[in-house]
């Protein structure tokens, strides 16, 4: 079964929604005891990265998390600022970040972009995909909604999967072992 964490931040009816139209098993998991009952996580996140990792911490769940993905293995992929608490820290706050993927989540430059781009990052785009990842197995069309002003810059280049280009390229999907 999927857990989607619900730790009082993200769109976790949204996935529960996508996964039942589907037919696929998932839940949302509020406690550590519900964590133990998933072999898949999605940690999702709506926001800024203090008030995700804040969020978190006050769940109860952050220990039980930590040894389900860093000792159990157990597969996680994180969704927009799910993905960014993954990192050590970020331009955005002053709060450290889970540090699974060696990194740091910096603001996009403003210089960068004419008058025609602009902050935040809104809308559909495509990702590029690099190698071959079972992530993206079967899709066609990578094109994905963004909404954001920060992105992940990986601290080794190879834990990027994907790239996505928005006044600069950088890295819209990562991978570390069983950590998306």
């Amino acid at each position: 079964m999927i857990g989607v964490l619900d730790y009082g931040l993200g769109n976790v009816r949204a996935f529960e929604n996508i996964f039942r139209r589907l037919g696929i098993a998932a839940a949302s998991v509020k406690t550590p005891e519900e964590l133990e009952t998933a072999d898949r996580l999605i940690l999702p996140g709506v926001g800024a990265f203090d008030w995700a990792m804040s969020k978190l911490q006050s769940s109860g769940m952050l220990e039980a998390l930590n040894r389900r993905v860093l000792e159990d293995c157990v597969p996680v992929l994180g969704v927009c600022v799910g993905m960014q608490i993954m990192a050590d820290r970020s331009e955005e706050g002053t709060s450290s970040g889970l540090g699974w993927i060696r990194g740091r989540v910096e603001r996009f430059e403003d210089r960068l972009f004419d008058q025609h781009t602009r902050l935040p990052h809104m809308g559909w785009n495509t990702a590029e995909f690099v190698g071959n990842q079972q992530l993206f197995a079967n899709i066609e069309d990578p094109q994905y909604y963004f909404l954001h002003s920060y992105f992940f810059l990986p601290e080794d280049p190879s834990v990027a999967i994907a790239y996505t280009h928005y006044g600069t390229r950088f890295a819209s999907a990562l991978r570390h072992g069983n950590i998306y």
